[in-house]
């Protein structure tokens, strides 16, 4: 079993002794049920979800009855609407729709129920398509967004300044994350609306099995992405809102808070198929598409500040790869077409 990154003991216990009572909303996507899954095997059982069934986080009066009935101590704000390129153009009103109710409804009714420490999960897409790579968190709103995902980077930005705006305001602690590409067990693999990565394990996944000699990949190949397992943004997480409130303030500015994750490392897309191809056996070759887009060509986070407050990544990419392989294989039958 791996490291989680930091230390547990201790962390769940408020005054009194009494037992912090956790809200993960967004707990069955791949990253919520990471931060469950570490949450509860460090001894935190006091956690509430709800399937979004039972919750839906866009029904303002719905999160509104939902915090004052069970008034959390903590949000770890999970819950978005994701998808890769050409989910974001296909759907673009329910991108930013659906991502800025989520964040409006979860992150003030939180705050009107009284809950004083929040953390909301973001995404690399908020930075400038033509920022300067690495990313630093100063880079936010210096210029244009990468126009396929325009619609969703304005939803986490808003998030962003959500967060802000409270802390300013009202002095409570809501922090924001913002992770690079995640990879890892329960990502979607649907073969239209899913990211790069299980996209490409499930391509190659069904090249090999069909025993096809060749495999196109979208775009030229050329564009880089850094790829952070979830179990590593889980660990990142819960270091970030388990950090002290002065270690936390000296790091960050009020209006410039967010904190990146990722492992500062990035691979080109052509690369990254050939560790799937290898990973899922697929031995043919591999061939490139450029009429279809790249988005940005390039996209390292610069993870400095996370760095310099004691957090890095532990799982190496091809080990990450072969962990969420071996996942795909063992849920392919529940996963849908």
């Amino acid at each position: 079993s791996k490291s989680t990154g930091w230390n547990f003991q201790s962390r769940s216990r408020t005054k009194a002794g009494t037992v912090t009572k956790y809200y993960i909303a967004g707990h069955r996507g791949m990253v919520g049920s990471a931060i469950a899954r570490q949450l509860r095997a460090a001894g935190d059982t006091d956690i509430v979800t709800r399937t979004h069934a039972e919750l839906d986080l866009t029904n303002q009066n719905a999160v509104r009855d939902f915090m004052l009935a069970e008034r959390p101590d903590v949000v770890i704000l999970a819950a978005a609407k994701v998808g890769g390129i050409h989910a974001n153009n296909t759907y673009p009103a329910e991108f930013i729709y659906e991502n800025l109710m989520i964040e409006c409804n979860v992150i003030h009714q939180a705050f009107d129920a009284g809950v004083k420490k929040l953390l909301q999960l973001g995404s690399s897409c908020i930075y400038p398509k033509a920022v300067p790579q690495p990313m630093r968190e100063d880079a936010l709103l210096t210029g244009t967004l990468e126009p396929t995902n325009e619609p969703y980077a304005v939803a986490k930005i808003a998030g962003i300044k959500l967060c802000e705006s409270y802390n300013r305001q009202h002095g409570v602690d809501y922090r924001s994350v913002m992770p690079t590409n995640l990879y890892g067990p329960r990502d979607n693999f649907h073969p239209d609306n899913s990211h790069v990565m299980p996209a490409l394990i499930r391509r190659f996944h069904e090249a090999a099995r069909d025993g096809l000699d060749e495999v196109v990949i979208w775009g030229s190949g050329a564009p880089r992405r850094e790829f952070l397992h979830v179990d590593d943004m889980a660990a990142a997480s819960l270091f970030v809102l388990n950090l002290p409130k002065q270690t936390y303030a000296e790091n960050t500015d009020p209006m410039l808070s967010h904190i990146n994750v990722g492992t500062g490392v990035d691979v080109s897309i052509f690369e990254l198929a050939q560790l799937i191809a290898r990973v899922t056996g697929f031995s043919g070759k591999i061939s490139t598409d450029p009429t279809k887009p790249d988005g940005a060509m390039r996209k390292l986070m610069d993870v400095g500040r996370l760095a310099q407050m004691g957090w890095s990544a532990d799982i190496q990419l091809e080990q990450g790869l072969a962990d969420t392989y071996e996942w795909y294989l063992t849920n392919i039958e529940t996963i849908r077409a």
